[in-house]
């Protein structure tokens, strides 16, 4: 084996899923991976043809090579180069006009999802990044589906995970420019009401997404003891009960069980205080209660270069942060912004590179 070929197989291997081929899904993973490839070795996922034809057009140096899901099972992936892009071939259904959604194309994005998870679970490449998807074309075509994370979970038997949105692997000192760590932002809830909050914030389900939490960021990001800031549920943490008691009945007993198992984690915090450079310094992840309580300061602090990560699952996850912006799609080449998708290679290839140095206990 010569140098340079000892240092491609060491780069991390991260299969990037092209999403919904009639959005901007494509074009930015294409472009993200030839911006990367002298650091990662990447691994689209889509129709080899389509991708053809969408690289031509943004590049016609940037070289494609096809290979059938088949092959990768039979004999691997073939060798890398830094001159080119290796794709795993998955057949779409039906013509791609671009900015138009297709119902039958459907299942050719829960296929390519399918191929990047079984590749990250048999360990063919060492982490997944996703593309945006249209949820509601699946749904159109007769399959329940509320997400990638919730697919991801029930295709990997995982029965709780966690969302966490960081502020791209690019801000390695803050978002506040001043040293405070990149900016983390894990949620104890997601996608309910308002009015549904508070119950779904049990001290179970607490504990549970704080090991989980706890865990992936020594597994995942390489942190040997993270710090966790925790925030309230009511306003000023509920003011000693005179705002809400979940703080006192449910967060306080929750946050102190964990510290007495060896985690360092602080709360509940006021949630509208929390967020300044002299407490965020001290901390590798804030913990919100619920999903608008948290994300909009990290979609401030971000500036369109936000990061989501799923923890919990058995392999490595990450996604842009946006949708799939038909309407770019529609004016062709050349009008999307891929630095999300940088970052969240970019974040995923350092997940990677953490997680093969760490070694620890899988949460009970």
């Amino acid at each position: 084996m010569t140098n340079r070929d000892a240092g491609l197989s060491m780069r991390p291997t991260i299969a990037i899923t092209c999403g919904e081929p009639a959005g901007i899904g494509p074009e930015i993973s294409i472009r993200a991976a030839w911006q990367l490839r002298a650091d990662v070795n990447c691994v689209l996922i889509g129709d080899a043809a389509f991708l053809a034809m969408t690289a031509a057009a943004i590049d016609p140096a940037i070289l494609l090579v096809a290979v059938s899901i088949e092959a990768v099972r039979n004999d691997g992936l073939p060798q890398f180069g830094a001159g080119r892009i290796v794709v795993v071939d998955c057949p779409l259904h039906a013509h791609v006009v671009p900015g138009v959604l297709d119902v039958h194309n459907a299942p050719y994005v829960l296929s390519c999802l399918d191929i990047g998870i079984e590749g990250a679970l048999q360990g063919w490449w060492e982490a997944i990044v996703t593309a945006p998807l249209q949820k509601s074309i699946i749904n159109d075509a007769g399959v329940a589906f509320t997400g990638h994370t919730e697919y991801l979970a029930a295709r990997t038997g995982t029965p709780l995970v966690v969302m966490m949105l960081a502020a791209g692997a690019g801000a390695g000192s803050g978002a506040a420019g001043d040293g405070t760590p990149p900016l983390r932002v894990a949620l104890a809830t997601t996608h309910l009401a308002l009015k549904d909050v508070p119950a779904a914030i049990t001290p179970e389900r607490l504990a549970h997404v704080l090991e989980i939490l706890h865990y992936d960021l020594q597994r995942k990001f390489g942190i040997a003891r993270p710090r966790i800031l925790v925030t309230g549920l009511n306003p000023h943490a509920g003011e000693h009960g005179y705002l809400g008691r979940e703080e006192i009945d449910v967060i306080e007993p929750v946050l102190a069980a964990q510290r007495a198992l060896g985690v360092d984690v602080r709360g509940p915090f006021p949630a509208d205080t929390l967020f300044q450079p002299k407490y965020l310094r001290d901390a590798d992840c804030v913990l919100a209660m619920y999903h608008d309580q948290g994300l909009p300061v990290l979609k401030f602090a971000s500036f369109g270069r936000g990061v989501n990560v799923t923890l919990g699952l058995p392999i490595i996850r990450t996604s842009v942060d946006h949708g799939t912006a038909l309407d770019l799609a529609a004016a062709g080449v050349g009008h999307a912004d891929h630095g999300s998708m940088i970052e969240a290679i970019s974040l995923a290839a350092q997940m990677a590179s953490a997680s093969r140095a760490t070694f620890a206990t899988p949460p009970v």
